[in-house]
């Protein structure tokens, strides 16, 4: 096990490893952070995704290189999201997602999967196998980040099969930290989902 995390780096340089480390670190905080209801998770996360979207063009992996990028943008939008006005707590309080909320995530997972497919194609890279897995994930990982954003609980679920989706996918690539960092974050987003439904059911039972 440990010689399959280290093979992968013994010809990597010295600062992508650190650079990797320091998205393995913050991308651990940020969700620690969402599981938190603080606002943390947002600058913690923008470290990531911004040093992410570097790595993975590097590595040539485009639609995760996309969905980081978005991440960015998004955390940008979240952390405007849950400071503006008073208190998060008073302003951003976590919910379920409405009929129409549904409708738009699964609309940003179907264009997120075509964007991806199209980029591919326009860049003229060539599509493996695990493309589609990265195309399917990234469509989940867009829908789990607005919902995010909204403090709607339904991001958890969508966070976990996400994870669950790509731990194999790193792996498979060749990422070992990658792939022990979305192993941790499945950890995390089963206890922040069971946490955030306790708050849910907490505010139910005051009303």
């Amino acid at each position: 096990m440990i010689d399959f995390f280290l093979e992968s780096y013994k010809n990597a340089p010295l600062w992508h490893i650190i650079l990797e480390f320091l998205v393995f670190v913050c991308g651990i905080l940020s969700v620690w952070f969402a599981k938190k209801e603080n606002i943390w998770v947002y600058p913690t996360g923008l470290i990531a995704t911004v040093i992410s979207v570097y790595l993975l063009y590097i590595a040539g992996y485009i639609g995760d290189m996309i969905i980081n990028a978005y991440f960015s943008i998004m955390s940008i939008y979240g952390w405007y999201m849950w400071a503006k006005g008073g208190t998060v707590e008073d302003n951003l309080p976590i919910t379920r997602t409405t009929f129409n909320e549904k409708i738009i995530g699964f609309l940003l997972f179907i264009v997120t999967v075509f964007v991806v497919f199209g980029i591919y194609k326009y860049f003229d890279y060539e599509i493996h196998k695990d493309n589609y897995v990265d195309m399917i994930s990234s469509g989940i990982f867009f829908a789990g980040m607005w919902y995010m954003a909204r403090k709607k609980i339904e991001n958890w679920t969508l966070w976990i099969i996400g994870d669950i989706i790509v731990v194999p996918l790193y792996a498979h690539r060749g990422l070992g930290m990658l792939s022990l960092q979305y192993l941790i974050f499945t950890i995390l987003a089963i206890s922040a989902y069971l946490e955030w439904r306790k708050i849910l059911d907490s505010k139910k039972q005051i009303s």
